[in-house]
């Protein structure tokens, strides 16, 4: 396979990922670049020509906005700058926010807060689909002369003599399970760039392998995450007011720190979801069978009965904040949005904060480009960029947020009270925090004996309509892969599933995997027996994108890799 010959080919920026903070990068090069020619031709500045050049952004997903689920609440600042006549130009929102609140949920009862915390504001914001948010993008950038390329997974970076990022390889396309070539065979392409933006969103896979490569987190906080599932639920006809946004607290995560969410869209649907932190506790943390349980609740079963499920999905979001983000550039590269962590964690909101640092990326690379100067002397502008915008204060106001939630909610009550009143800093900054896969305790200090069995963690029955085990969850994602390729899914020790992580933890990528991916099942003996061990099997074909695995094996045994490009789920309506 290293003997492979593979076509190159050459761009002037290269955008990694089709997501929200890529495709506004990819439509703000165009924009600019139509804006510094005009005034050249005009005679109002000096410089070359740049509309010739080209910009490309590449995706792993079958098509852009397939892989893109979010709650979602839009902040349309970043927007209102990008394209100032959105809404003419059909931009997907769902409505317009009239009503928020928070609740807290007992097992049986409901709390309106008499006051809606300031971070849970969002009258004016919009809801959307982002999914299909993504999709009106890519058409915008398309329209501007962006080029862009589903189905395209980038897996290695390519670097010169000098460490210089200089583009990236794409993943070979029809290998069967053992990496042989199929008929179909197709090799991953050189894809060779003056500077390259990784936009890959949440857990980049090869944007975690460039930062480890250039210690690009040198000096920062361990990355930390929080894993989010939700369910689009078509109400019957006159039933469901649009434009609500309902935050609650309690139950179902009474031993996991998150909340839910509750939003009304037109048409008479409803988004249910549910966020927890991925540094809990709990080897049987679930958040699909979470949700499940959340929908049993009367005041969430009132606005949803007569209701069926449509969609669902589910994805990590970045939680660590200022304190976790790596360092931004180098020779050749920059990097943006969820890959940077840029994700206010507080207002569970990073959809403008990524469409700003990746408008922010885009200045940067005209500049660069403009000079014909790609070191990291001339793109260390964008971190500076990035510090002169509501990036940086909105993130900055939430800096110690998560490290201060994560002690518990009674205990972080106080504390996150003076961080409000001081700007985020609270009694002390720069708090530390802790990789998320160090945090799972075993099942018996947890859940005591047997704890798998009791009654909080069994999931509600499932009835095809309002409740659904997992599996049949993951076929409302569109979920595809070719199930003769190579499994994507790589475990460093098996025996340490088996030997160890069944019996203390109960094994918690059974739980925590939003798509039935990891189960344990009896090992067969040598003679065909049972040995009265359990283990691993992985249906990687069920994969959703969300890499949990790869955040919150207990033992750090789990590394999501990139499948080949098309593959993943398919999402509509998320």
């Amino acid at each position: 396979m290293d003997q492979i010959q593979r076509e190159e080919m050459e761009v002037d920026v290269l955008i990694v990922g089709g997501g929200a903070a890529g495709l506004a990068a990819a439509l703000k090069l165009r924009q600019l670049m139509a804006k510094h020619d005009e005034e050249v031709t005009a005679g109002r500045k000096q410089g070359r020509l740049l509309s010739d050049l080209m910009v490309a952004v590449i995706d792993k997903a079958s098509e852009i906005g397939a892989h893109a689920m979010s709650g979602a609440v839009l902040n349309p600042s970043a927007l209102h700058e990008l394209i100032p006549d959105f809404k003419e130009q059909g931009c997907p929102i769902e409505c317009v926010v009239e009503h928020d609140e928070v609740r807290y949920l007992s097992r049986s009862g409901s709390v309106k807060a008499p006051i809606t915390p300031p971070p849970f504001h969002n009258e004016g914001n919009f809801l959307i689909s982002l999914s299909k948010f993504n999709r009106w993008l890519g058409t915008q950038a398309e329209a501007a002369g962006v080029n862009i390329f589903s189905g395209f997974a980038a897996v290695e970076a390519l670097y010169d003599d000098a460490g210089r990022v200089v583009g990236v390889r794409t993943g070979d396309k029809g290998l069967d399970k053992n990496g042989n070539p199929k008929p179909n065979f197709e090799p991953g392409l050189l894809l060779k760039s003056k500077i390259t933006i990784f936009a890959e969103g949440t857990r980049g896979s090869l944007f975690r392998e460039v930062a480890k490569k250039l210690d690009l987190f040198k000096g920062k906080n361990p990355e930390a995450y929080e894993e989010g599932v939700k369910e689009v639920i078509q109400c019957p006809p006159g039933t469901v007011k649009a434009g609500q946004v309902i935050h609650t607290l309690g139950f179902p995560l009474e031993k996991t720190i998150g909340g839910t969410f509750i939003y009304t869209l037109p048409n008479d649907q409803i988004v249910v979801g549910l966020v927890g932190y991925l540094d809990t506790h709990d080897p049987l943390f679930d958040p699909h069978r979470e949700l499940q349980r959340l929908k049993t609740h009367p005041f969430v079963m009132n606005m949803i009965k007569g209701g069926k499920v449509i969609a669902y999905g589910g994805k990590t979001l970045p939680a660590g904040g200022w304190y976790s983000m790596p360092k931004l550039y180098h020779d050749g590269m920059m990097v943006v949005g969820d890959s940077a962590m840029m994700v206010d964690v507080k207002k569970l909101k990073g959809i403008h904060l990524a469409m700003k640092s990746g408008m922010l990326a885009a200045e940067t690379a005209v500049e660069a480009l403009v000079t014909e100067d790609y070191s990291a002397a001339r793109l260390k502008t964008y971190e500076s960029k990035i510090q002169n915008s509501f990036v940086k204060s909105e993130l900055w106001a939430t800096r110690n947020f998560h490290q201060t939630l994560s002690m518990g909610i009674v205990k972080s009550a106080p504390l996150l009270a003076l961080q409000e009143i001081t700007g985020g800093r609270g009694l002390f900054d720069e708090m530390a925090s802790h990789e998320d896969w160090t945090t799972t305790e075993p099942i018996v200090e947890m859940w005591g004996a047997r704890g798998w069995e009791h009654p909080d963690t069994q999931l509600p029955k499932p009835d095809g309509v309002l409740f659904f085990d997992k599996l049949s969850s993951v076929y409302l994602t569109g979920t595809m892969h070719d199930e003769d390729s190579p499994n994507h899914l790589k475990v460093a020790n098996t025996d340490f599933c088996r030997d160890v992580c069944y019996e203390k933890f109960r094994s918690p990528c059974n739980h925590f995997c939003p798509a039935s991916v990891y189960e344990m099942v009896p090992e067969e003996g040598a003679n065909g027996g049972a040995t009265g061990k359990q283990r691993l099997q992985i249906n990687y074909t069920n994969c959703i994108h969300c890499k949990t695995c790869d955040i919150k094996c207990p033992a750090d045994n789990i590394t999501w890799t990139v499948p080949e490009g098309g593959g993943g789920p398919n999402y509509k309506e998320t």
